[in-house]
């Protein structure tokens, strides 16, 4: 690893003494060293994440954009915003090459995301994850968990990119998303490959479930124990870990978007990542927390029956609550595309007031 002044507690505790595995939700690379010293072993990026890295430090990034700009005068704003990310990219992956020469290709991956703006191409999503791929040899790649994301995440696979499946909020997406990693690996394979070191994770963006349900509740008016809505996310996550589990897929399930500290606190224990923002993960690392194995806890009956009254809980929980079709309509789909093409265009911005400011 790094030369890492390693930070007793209990995120150390657990990534040195469960399976669990603790990446960070950042590619910052001054938060991504602290994570290390927690015993971080992955990174992420995404357009929301690129866009506040850049922004929070524009004295570094700045002059990297102009120069970026200046060396292909011929590209758009577009072109120069994501030549950043890769850039940002490739050093954050960097980090972590001592823990992924550790681990085998299975933890030391940078996660880079599919331009937003392919969700409608499969081709495009899987050539990028492609291009991506080959940036290093720790790259793992986003792509949405939507119709069109499943082909994309098994044509990618095949090819050998190992996958982070993004955009997924639900078991069904989830075990769908594992299945198609599974077509792809077994493609690989009956073409000669070693797919031994590929590290595919398949995630559940906890947070943003719980968030999703909480508007419905309250805009269809239900009745319900408003201490329940913090357990959708997670209840999600361990009934997909138990059938990953069951079926025996080889990618694992990634718990992201945290909202408090249970969401992290909860997982211990299972043979998952965990990947909290690292505002989250410094509050754990000052707190006195021990950290205990709770993955095989189930959640409590009162609070699923409480989140049954919801009908989007259903359709997230169970594994046939939805069909591949209806992926991209769920409410937290539909919301987190419209986000990182939000994202995006915010980049775009930003690159254009660094390289045309105005008058």
């Amino acid at each position: 690893m790094p030369d890492i002044q390693y930070t007793p507690g209990p995120l150390l505790d657990a990534a040195r003494n469960t399976p669990t595995a603790l990446w960070n939700d950042s590619s910052d690379l001054d938060e991504l060293r602290q994570s290390i010293s927690y015993g971080g072993v992955g990174a992420t990026c995404n357009p929301v994440i690129a866009y506040t890295t850049i922004s929070k430090h524009l004295d570094v990034w700045a002059p990297r954009i102009q120069a970026i700009a200046d060396a292909n005068p011929t590209w758009g704003e577009s072109q120069i915003g994501w030549q950043a990310v890769k850039d940002m990219s490739v050093e954050a992956a960097k980090l972590l090459e001592p823990a992924f020469e550790e681990h085998k290709g299975r933890n030391g991956r940078l996660s880079v995301q599919t331009d937003p703006r392919f969700y409608r191409d499969a081709k495009a999503l899987a050539d990028q994850a492609e291009e991506f791929h080959k940036m290093a040899k720790n790259i793992v790649v986003k792509i949405p968990a939507t119709k069109v994301g499943l082909e994309a995440i098994e044509d990618a696979t095949a090819r050998g990119v190992s996958i982070n499946v993004t955009v997924s909020f639900c078991v069904p997406q989830a075990v769908a998303a594992a299945e198609a990693i599974e077509r792809g690996l077994k493609a690989r394979e009956a073409a000669g490959h070693d797919t031994s070191e590929m590290g595919p994770v398949v995630t559940i963006m906890v947070g943003r479930l719980d968030d999703w349900l909480k508007s419905v509740v309250a805009r269809d008016g239900i009745f319900i124990d408003p201490s329940a809505l913090d357990w959708a996310g997670i209840a999600c996550m361990k009934r997909a870990y138990q059938i990953f589990q069951e079926k025996g897929f080889r990618s694992r399930v990634l718990a992201a978007a945290f909202r408090n500290v249970y969401q992290w606190a909860a997982f211990v224990g299972g043979d998952v990542v965990v990947s909290p923002p690292f505002k989250w993960q410094e509050i754990i690392a000052k707190s006195d927390y021990k950290a205990v194995e709770q993955m095989d806890e189930p959640v409590s009956e009162y609070y699923l029956e409480q989140l049954r009254r919801i009908p989007d809980f259903v359709r997230a929980y169970e594994p046939d609550g939805m069909t591949v079709d209806e992926f991209q309509d769920f409410g937290p789909t539909r919301k987190t595309l419209r986000q990182f093409l939000d994202a995006d265009a915010d980049l775009d911005r930003l690159v254009r007031d660094i390289i045309l400011p105005a008058p």
